[in-house]
């Protein structure tokens, strides 16, 4: 699966959970959820998202690898090139 805009990906799915996101206030290695106020189901169905939007299969014993916005677009720059 090639994934060509992993970033606008990540924010699509976030988006349609949380349209008030401002990824303005995200700091660098932030966790993503608190800054975003994502609560754990709605973290689960950005995960739900962007297995729909990128093919990309995420296992839940991976999610703390997606802990800030800028590991999340790393997660699924390398899962898209298996």
């Amino acid at each position: 699966m090639t994934v060509t805009d992993p970033e606008g990906a990540l924010k699509a799915a976030i988006l349609a959970i949380a349209p008030e996101a401002d990824f303005d206030t995200l700091g660098p290695g932030e966790d993503m959820r608190e800054a975003l106020d994502l609560d754990s189901m709605d973290f689960l169905n950005v995960m739900i998202a962007l297995h729909q939007a990128t093919g990309i299969d995420i296992p839940e014993a991976d999610y703390p690898q997606l802990f800030s916005f800028e590991q999340a677009v790393a997660y699924l720059r390398v899962r898209a090139q298996d």
